[in-house]
């Protein structure tokens, strides 16, 4: 019989969801029956928070905790950012700004995409978003009615398909490998794409694995879906944190794409949740509408901070990390695969190594787990990240010092011993 897990990790077996949804709750002082929607049950949580909130108790016991798990930079925001949010707050004038974004933050992201692709963009088809989860919704949202489906990589991000579900759509989780440089291929998305697909979701870099689609590729997998009636949606929140190579804005390729970016990953904004998306101009209308109902707007205080994100020398700044996080990948790459991991794909961007463990283990997760316990590295099992053989897959984060990951392999090193 079908399980909440399997539909969640794509073995849907095309049985239809119930209108409602009843749940035991153990808790007393509470009603036995909880009325929660459907969709509950298809959305998971994030595994690896076990794993953080587990090695912050360890951390409190007096432990010394090698962190891995956690897509985070460990770099504090750049400091002319953080001058620009503190000169905002002492003005003191944060009222609401316009749903789309504050009008010179849209200027300054239009700026950024010539002064670092070359490429023209009006700030009339930039939104500013609470977070790149925020663009996505809002894409979704104004792309997919219910039993519509959308084509996302499996391993991938697991918002892309959880907030497909929670729009009441249908997830297509396509298996790719390191064949495809695990990434989805126009052949891949042409394969899949079914009469009720509208969307395709790619991520260039990607998370877990870190690898790019080529240009090439994301102009033929653009074309493909606008013949089919559909949308590309791309996400490049990690774009800025690419190694030995340069990366192509979608942007470049196609007009009628949907592209995703945030000030989190390569601008060390985390926690000022601030994002945009770039948009085709006969949608602008649909998603100006939509955020103003969702969101109303980014938060003030971030968006005035951010706009001293593309300061040259906060881009300075940026790029000496970008380097550091190069030299992470470096040292750890090799090191992993001398202790069994198999990393087929050397990752291009982003700071994540995807890596093969069947070799050591025939459960990821346990092998986490006691990972943790035993020899204090934290790392995220491969449950999070879809269907496509997880127990045999792990997730590294380079989010910390060269010094802290050689210690880190260290431990492991012993571990498996």
């Amino acid at each position: 019989m079908e399980n909440s897990e399997d539909r969640l990790l794509g073995n849907d077996t095309g049985l239809s969801w119930p209108r409602r949804r009843f749940v035991s709750c153990p808790c007393d002082g509470h009603p036995k029956d909880v009325h929660l929607a459907a969709r509950m049950g298809d959305i998971a949580p994030f595994r690896v928070m076990e794993i953080l909130a587990r090695a912050r108790e360890l951390e409190a016991q007096g432990r010394s905790i090698i962190h891995m798990e956690i897509g985070e930079p460990d770099f504090p925001t750049p400091r002319p950012i953080c001058e620009a949010g503190i000169a905002a707050l002492e003005k003191g004038e944060l009222f609401y700004t316009p749903a789309l974004g504050l009008p010179a933050l849209r200027d300054a992201i239009s700026g950024f995409y010539h002064s670092r692709y070359g490429v023209e963009i009006p700030p009339s088809r930039i939104i500013v978003t609470t977070g790149s989860s925020g663009a996505l919704l809002l894409a979704l949202g104004a792309l997919v009615n219910p039993g519509e489906e959308v084509l996302v990589a499996d391993p991938g991000y697991p918002c892309n398909r959880h907030f497909v579900r929670l729009l009441e759509g249908e997830p297509v989780a396509v298996a790719v490998g390191a064949d495809s440089n695990y990434q989805l291929t126009p052949e891949l998305i042409e394969q899949h794409w079914g009469s009720r697909a509208v969307a395709a979701i790619v991520a260039s870099p990607s998370n877990p694995t870190g690898t790019l689609v080529s240009a090439g590729q994301l102009k033929a997998m653009a074309a493909f879906a606008t013949r089919r009636g559909g949308t590309l949606i791309v996400d490049e929140i990690y774009h800025g944190l690419v190694y030995d190579t340069e990366a192509t804005t979608a942007l470049a390729l196609a007009d009628d794409v949907f592209v995703i970016n945030s000030f989190s990953k390569y601008f060390n904004m985390t926690g000022w949740r601030v994002g945009w998306m770039v948009v085709p101009e006969r949608y602008m209308r649909e998603i100006d509408k939509l955020a103003q109902n969702i969101f109303l707007a980014a938060p003030t205080p971030a968006q005035l901070a951010a706009l001293a994100a593309f300061r040259p020398e906060t881009l300075a700044i940026l790029e000496a990390r970008r380097a550091e996080f190069k030299a992470r990948r470096d040292y750890l790459v090799p090191a992993l695969r001398a202790l069994g991991f198999d990393i087929p794909q050397t990752p291009q961007g982003a700071f994540y190594i995807y890596a093969g463990c069947s070799a050591l283990t025939r459960d990821s997760f346990a092998f986490a787990r006691d990972l943790l316990e035993r020899a204090g590295v934290a790392i995220t099992p491969g449950i999070d990240f879809g269907a496509n053989t997880p127990h045999a897959h792990v997730r590294f984060a380079y989010t910390s010092s060269v010094e802290r990951l050689q210690e880190g392999v260290r431990r492991i090193g012993e571990f498996l011993r």
